[in-house]
């Protein structure tokens, strides 16, 4: 569990960390590099969900050996069940991360969305989804491990 008081924004009580993985944790297909160290650091204290259409079929095998779900959409409507699932957990407890259309509901239903803005782009309606746009995602995971960050960035 991660635990934060951040003035002005509230309590935060984290279980889970939601994140897609093409264009979040990847860029074609490929884990980016510091990546899966600080997954590895992260699953330490939240439970770590990747929830991937998987566009380059390369996630799970990307993804072997660390201690997470993967779970790959199948048919339409990727949006709904990326938002169905974080409320499934219990969105009060979600940190999510995610750059395209189909993160935009899972931002904004997690207590903390964070929209990745890596080489393949980041969607405008993500960033407005958002609670905090960062430029890649170790910035992303390092506000879970470094939380001065995030109170920092969240404060009003």
């Amino acid at each position: 569990m991660f635990q934060l008081e951040i003035p002005g924004f509230g309590k935060v009580e984290l279980e889970h960390l939601v994140t897609d993985y093409t264009g979040t944790l990847s860029q074609d297909g490929r884990l980016l590099p510091g990546v899966r160290e600080r997954l590895e650091e992260v699953s330490q204290f939240l439970k770590v969900h990747v929830l991937t259409a998987d566009t380059f079929g390369m996630a799970r095998e990307e993804l072997q050996r660390l201690d997470l779900q993967v779970f790959v959409l199948e048919g339409p409507d990727h949006h709904i069940q990326k938002r169905e699932y974080v409320k499934k957990l219990g969105s009060q407890h979600v940190f999510a991360m995610g750059n395209g259309m189909n993160d935009v509901l899972m931002l904004k239903e997690a207590k903390i969305g964070v929209a990745v803005l890596l080489a393949e782009g980041v969607s405008a309606r993500a960033v407005e989804a958002a609670d905090i746009l960062v430029s890649s995602a170790l910035d992303a995971l390092d506000l879970l491990l470094k939380p001065k960050r995030l109170k920092a960035t969240l404060r009003y």
